[in-house]
């Protein structure tokens, strides 16, 4: 799939929906930023919250398993190649949702952060909307529950702290182009969507959570 992300690129550098918005907002103001914090930011995409929190003063490092994605370093999030605690806050927005082994993903990102980890995702409404995600763009696995994210924090070793939902509002064509959807399977897509979509623009939930290690 490296080969398709490398591809979407551009497109999702240039997502409104992904370049700002109050849940970016959120998740920058969570990882508590400053000077001397050391942020590493797994699967980048666009680049989105390594950008904010650079403006910030933080030192960013940038990975992602798409080489077209342009990070620091070229790694899948289940295999961070980072020592132990080798940042200050690990973040994760809008992607975990891909990876394929997910608790894996969890794990090495709290095993690299010393101090915080910040994911955001989309959240888990029901398997209609499973479906819908997962033609409109096969890479996709699973979205997750609030409680499903806070038993993956907790069993990495880390104290979930804070916790909000969110609604991100994108152009259901937009969205549907960005990962170039079959057009028999987008028609699929929208009829599956039909109650989340309001005058062309789709309704999606995500949760922000921040977590910290355990001084257990």
């Amino acid at each position: 799939m490296t080969d398709v992300w490398s591809q979407r690129a551009e497109a999702f550098r240039e997502s409104p929906t992904h370049r700002e918005g109050p849940d970016l907002d959120r998740l920058v103001e969570w990882c508590e930023p400053g000077r001397d914090v050391k942020v590493l930011d797994v699967a980048t995409g666009g680049g989105h919250v390594a950008r904010r929190l650079r403006e910030e003063g933080c030192t960013v490092v940038t990975v992602d398993s798409a080489p077209g994605m342009h990070p620091d370093v070229v790694s899948r999030a289940e295999e961070l190649p980072f020592e132990d605690g080798s940042f200050d806050v690990v973040t994760c927005r809008i992607a975990a949702h891909h990876f394929e082994d997910i608790r894996k993903a969890v794990a090495e990102m709290a095993r690299v952060a010393q101090r915080l980890v910040v994911i955001e995702d989309n959240v888990f409404v029901d398997e209609r909307v499973e479906e819908a995600e997962r033609l409109r763009d096969p890479t996709h696995v699973r979205c997750y529950s609030e409680d499903e994210w806070k038993e993956m924090l907790t069993a990495a070793g880390l104290e979930v702290e804070q916790l909000e939902h969110f609604e991100r509002h994108p152009a259901v064509e937009d969205w549907l182009a960005r990962v170039e959807t079959p057009p028999e399977d987008a028609a699929h897509v929208r009829e599956l969507l039909a109650e989340n979509v309001k005058e062309g623009v789709l309704i999606l939930k995500s949760i922000v959570v921040k977590a910290r290690r355990s001084q257990k």
